[in-house]
This record gives C-alpha cells, structure tokens and sequence, in this order.
C-alpha cells in the first residue's frame, strides 16, 4: 500500500481509497479528496509537514499524518 505521504514532488497520483474514521476522513473529503481524484504534489516541508499538493484545481497544504491516510494508485 503506497500513501500520499511516500509520494515526490512533482509527481501526478490517483487517490485509490481513503482510510480513517468520522471527523478525520469528512474533513479529508472537505477538501476535495475522493476516490479518483488526481493529486499534483507541489512541495514537501524539509520535515515533511506540510505537503503542499493541488487538486481540482485547488491549492492545499495537507499534515503528513492525514496524507498517510491517503491510498494511492
């Protein structure tokens, strides 16, 4: 299982799944993020918080531990 988190910037990925539970998982959806949806990743934080990703035409800053939610393809 690769997640959002182990991907390189500059790389285009498709969400795959979305893991987590309740408050966690709706406020991930919130931003734009289903099943399907391609993610361009802008920049990573040298330690790796924020990334700084673009989808649907929206730019984002998501916390590592909620890109490691994120199942990609």
């Amino acid at each position: 299982m690769k997640t959002l988190k182990e991907a390189r910037v500059g790389e285009t990925v498709k969400v795959k799944k979305l893991h987590g539970k309740g408050a966690i998982k709706r406020r991930i959806m919130d931003m734009g993020i289903t099943k399907g949806v391609d993610i361009y990743i802008r920049k990573v934080a040298p330690l790796g918080d924020p990334i700084e990703v673009t989808v649907r035409n929206y730019e984002l800053s998501l916390r590592k531990d909620d890109a490691d939610l994120i199942e990609i393809e």
